[in-house]
């Protein structure tokens, strides 16, 4: 075959100069979660190469999005690119903010149980987390009968000036918006749709003169030093807030630190001894929003789309007012099993949205290790929950079904 002009002036040098410092950090990262106490099998490994798959992925998307003069919503996590503890009910997205700008955040409302919008600012580190400068939902917000909205973000106001409807003022030092959709039925919500402005500069062209190899070289460089920091973060996070807890137990509901202003959460670690099971016991909540979650120690969620390692109090078998949910690595055939997907050690959390009272001692979890032998007669509610395997396998191609609506992987 004849090579044309084109591919003789194509560069052939194997010269791998500018993406050398991402493969670098690459491998500094599979170091860390090789080396982490968290590493203790097969499996632990294995999952800890998906995870860091993952973060590679997000991490581009990340710096790919990080234009803070023409900045663009982008998904956070999902099924593939997933991180601190990220919950299955949610679609998580960002932008990066800047002093001095304004901007404008519209959309249409969508039938999600709640939509919210966080300001934070700085970012999460191994040290520190990120702060929350403001944190509200849609009731703060007007909504057209058609479901439209938008609101402005912008500089303070100077002391004195009166309030503008439908305007935010940012601190000094705001750096990210962060926007969630929480789903409590999968089957019958849908998303809306959602998008940023940076309106003093949207008239300027924006040539991307800056993608020439010297630019794309610390690009590379950039992505790097995020994918190292992303393992360090998260992986700081389990002793952080489970350190000196008790296995097997649940701390007493409570405002989730740095999160929104209307979340309560509830959370510990579980660790099950061969042949045993977890029974937890939690009261089915008013809040509009209540879920349970498993975690695998590198502090994601467990597969949840294939699995049902998670379940909302919409999708949860309920017994007199109380939710009675059974950890297990077999399938014991009731309805509210949560498959530990073989772990014999996680993290397990409940989250309350929406509330418009604290979410108090009494309405929180409880948690009875039991032999996985007895939970036909452990479980208080087992003959109402028992599900054939063929009635399994339908819940299971239905939250499949409902996911596929939800949201892109």
């Amino acid at each position: 075959m004849t090579e044309g002009p084109d591919n003789e002036a194509r560069p052939r040098s194997l010269d791998t100069t500018a993406t050398r410092p991402l493969t670098d950090a690459i491998a500094e990262a599979e170091h860390i979660l090789r080396s982490s106490p968290l590493c203790t099998s097969e499996q632990m490994l294995a999952e800890g190469l998906d995870y860091l798959a993952g973060s590679v992925r997000a991490i581009i998307q990340s710096r790919q999005h990080s234009d803070r003069r023409f900045p663009l919503l982008s998904e956070s996590t999902g099924p593939f690119t997933k991180m601190g503890l990220d919950n299955p009910d949610t679609i998580y997205y960002h932008a990066n903010l800047v002093d001095g700008a304004e901007y404008l955040v519209e959309g249409v409302r969508g039938t999600t149980t709640d939509l919210s919008f966080q300001v934070l600012q700085g970012n999460y580190s191994a040290s520190e987390v990120a702060g929350s400068a403001t944190a509200f939902d849609d009731r703060d917000i007007e909504i057209a009968a058609d479901g439209s909205f938008s609101f402005r973000m912008g500089p303070m106001r100077g002391e004195g000036a009166p309030p503008e409807p439908g305007y935010l003022g940012l601190a000094e030092g705001s750096s990210i918006l962060s926007i969630r959709e929480v789903f409590s039925d999968w089957d019958s919500e849908t998303p809306g749709r959602i998008w940023l402005t940076r309106t003093d500069t949207l008239g300027e062209e924006n040539p991307k003169s800056d993608v020439t190899p010297e630019a794309m070289g610390k690009f590379y460089e950039r992505a790097g030093k995020a994918l190292v920091s992303r393992m360090h973060t998260w992986l700081a996070f389990p002793e952080w807030f489970f350190g000196e807890q008790e296995p097997n137990t649940f701390g007493a509901p409570r405002l989730t630190p740095g999160g929104l202003a209307t979340q309560y959460s509830s959370a510990g670690r579980f660790a099950l001894a061969p042949g045993q099971a977890m029974i937890v016991s939690v009261p089915n909540s008013d809040a509009p929003y209540q879920g349970f979650q498993l975690g695998s120690p590198w502090y994601i969620s467990l597969e949840y789309v294939d699995q049902q390692t998670s379940l909302t109090s919409r999708q949860a078998h309920t017994t007199d007012g109380m939710i009675h949910m059974v950890l297990a690595a077999e399938n014991p055939g009731v309805a509210n099993w949560i498959d530990t997907m073989g772990h014999a050690e996680g993290i397990m959390q409940f989250r309350w949205q929406r509330v418009s009272a604290p979410i108090t001692d009494d309405a929180g979890p409880t948690a009875r290790l039991v032999y996985a032998a007895d939970i036909a007669t452990e479980l208080p509610d087992f003959a109402e929950q028992k599900v054939t395997p063929e009635q399994w396998s339908e819940r299971i191609a239905a939250r499949r079904r409902a996911f596929a609506r939800r949201m892109r992987s």
